[in-house]
């Protein structure tokens, strides 16, 4: 075995593991912030989530399982546990353990201390603010049409060019 096999095994599969893991939680979060039910927003949030995870864990797999039969004796056991590591963590881990826990402790999963919530700054990742400004505003968003810059591409007409 690779001595260091483990360490870079943990640190790729881990950097794989978050981007999962937000792809995940994020779209469960926005289900619950827009008001469904903890169960509700798992149902909602997994299904359309485990698309993406899903896809991304099936490009990686086949992105590590491709140096496994032509690789040298030192890559193919590092491509074998990349491998089988992100189809474990992807599926069984991130879209059937994450998704079932926060089934289960329910509206605790999303508590945070008040005290922590004031020192965290409030980040709108799903643009919720935007949205109610619109709406409070009675506009579309879209506003006045920007005026067109006027560059050295622009003065070319297609007459000109042919």
């Amino acid at each position: 075995m690779v001595s260091i096999l483990p360490i870079l095994v943990m640190a790729v599969l881990f950097g794989l593991a978050m981007d999962y893991e937000v792809f995940m939680v994020s779209r469960i979060r926005e289900a619950h912030v827009h008001g469904a039910a903890p169960p509700e927003a798992v149902l909602a949030g997994s299904r359309h989530a485990s698309r993406v995870v899903t896809a991304a864990a099936l490009i990686m797999f086949a992105v590590f399982a491709s140096f496994i039969p032509g690789g040298s004796t030192m890559l193919k056991p590092i491509a074998f546990a990349l491998a089988v590591g992100v189809c474990i963590d992807a599926f069984l881990v991130r879209m059937t353990l994450v998704p079932a826990v926060l089934a289960l402790v329910g509206r605790a999963g999303w508590w945070l201390p008040k005290w922590l919530d004031r020192l965290l700054p409030d980040l709108d990742i799903e643009g919720e603010r935007l949205t109610a400004d619109r709406q409070k505003d009675g506009t579309d968003g879209h506003g006045p049409t920007p005026p067109v810059a006027v560059g050295a591409s622009s003065c070319i007409s297609p007459r000109r060019m042919s």
